[in-house]
């Protein structure tokens, strides 16, 4: 059999249960997205294992959706950086660095405290606390994207405490990985700082110098749509750099060229075109893969007890940190609870430290396994808990919804 073949009828599939259940969702005044993450864990492993039937059985199947996935979470946060007011980000500096900070300050202390009361050793929970630090604003971005509001102070300030947030994780894993004999010394952990911040500072200048005036000139070529090959080449580009050459997550690098873009003068007609390339295929793939690369099962009965208490505290330490973040920046009660939710899912990054602590044998198949139940749980309870903060009156939302 043509190995092309599975591959295309997992594609339909994957793309018409995304779409089919996010509009039923949508019926049910839930978020898309929360449709899209329950049919990927129905097809997934807990429930149905689709990518094991036999049509789908031999070949790199799986691979191919994960690396399509990242594409399209990619292509997602660089919508995200496109729905943002530069200036208002700025203006939201304050709350967005408190929460930032405070939001992994507090999932490492209270899962460092909930693994030591269930036996793990001091390292074991240094590194669970770690990995329920790593957020994933992805999910809350294209909630907050639906629900019109990602461009008010919350929403900005949700995705600028995020880029807080990656740059603290990944230092901390570094510093992890050093004090474990794995990753070098104090001049390799200084160097791991310095390299992220050179690479930051290159890309905002670059962001805000070069890149906006690029599509301008690029529309008068003589190239079949030049503008998007270009918006493309420096997505890909931009998270190729922020991970290879800063030692950020690629998404950071890909929420920068969006915050590039939103500059430009043509920021409306890329942001159109952006949207039908990405959610008519690659961002339901990436939703979808969530649950498809989820098996809840692999718990167990016995570790039940230690992953409730692990999503407890994963949730009740984001939301504590970033409310308290969002209060020491100026934000209102009900606002800074705003935050503190968006900011209370994991996912793609929190997986990816796990998967790095898994493969230098850090954890164990346990530990992971309650990571990627928390990562689920918080993916599936964020968008529901944020489409619920926002249910006000009309008058009130479109005040929500300025920057």
């Amino acid at each position: 059999m043509d190995p092309l073949l599975p591959f295309l009828l997992a594609l339909a599939i994957i793309i018409f249960a995304a779409k089919s259940f996010g509009y039923l969702s949508t019926r049910l005044g839930q978020p898309a997205v929360l449709g899209e993450l329950l049919i990927g864990l129905i097809l997934g492993p807990t429930v149905l294992n689709m990518l094991h039937w036999p049509p789908f059985a031999g070949g790199h199947l799986e691979e191919t959706l994960r690396e399509l996935a990242h594409l399209g979470v990619l292509f997602l946060m660089f919508i995200a950086g496109l729905e943002v007011d530069v200036e208002a980000m700025r203006r939201a500096g304050r709350p967005a660095v408190w929460a930032g900070v405070l939001g992994v300050l507090f999932p490492i202390v209270l899962g460092l405290g909930v693994s030591l009361l269930f036996g793990f050793t001091l390292l074991e929970g240094m590194l669970i606390g770690l990995m329920l630090a790593a957020t994933s604003v992805s999910i809350s971005a294209q909630t907050m994207i639906e629900l019109g509001v990602l461009r008010s102070r919350v929403g900005v300030a949700l995705l600028g405490a995020a880029v807080v947030d990656d740059i603290l994780v990944i230092l901390l894993v570094s510093v992890a990985s050093a004090l474990t004999g794995e990753g070098g010394n104090f001049w390799h952990i200084l160097w791991v700082l310095v390299r992220m911040l050179l690479f930051l500072a290159l890309a905002i200048w670059v962001g805000a110098r070069v890149i906006p005036r690029l599509p301008v000139r690029v529309e008068r070529l003589p190239v079949s749509e030049g503008v998007m090959a270009l918006v493309v080449v420096t997505l890909l580009f931009f998270a190729w750099a922020a991970e290879a050459l800063g030692g950020i997550a690629a998404i950071t690098g890909a929420f920068l060229a969006g915050l590039a873009f939103a500059r430009s003068p043509l920021h409306q007609y890329i942001r159109d075109r952006m949207h039908t390339l990405a959610y008519a295929w690659l961002v339901p793939i990436f939703f979808v893969n969530i649950g498809l690369e989820a098996d809840a099962r692999a718990i167990g009965v016995s570790g039940i007890g230690c992953a409730l208490a692990l999503i407890g505290a994963a949730m009740l330490s984001k939301v504590i940190g970033c409310g308290l973040g969002g209060l020491a920046g100026g934000f209102s009660p009900l606002d800074a609870l705003r935050l503190g939710v968006g900011m209370m899912s994991r996912g793609e990054v929190g997986l990816i430290v796990a998967a790095i602590e898994l493969e230098s044998g850090l954890i164990t198949q346990q530990i992971f396994a309650d990571v990627v139940l928390v990562v689920l749980t918080t993916t599936l309870v964020t968008p529901i808990l944020l489409r619920a903060l926002y249910r006000k009156p009309p008058g009130e939302r479109s005040a929500d919804r300025q920057a």
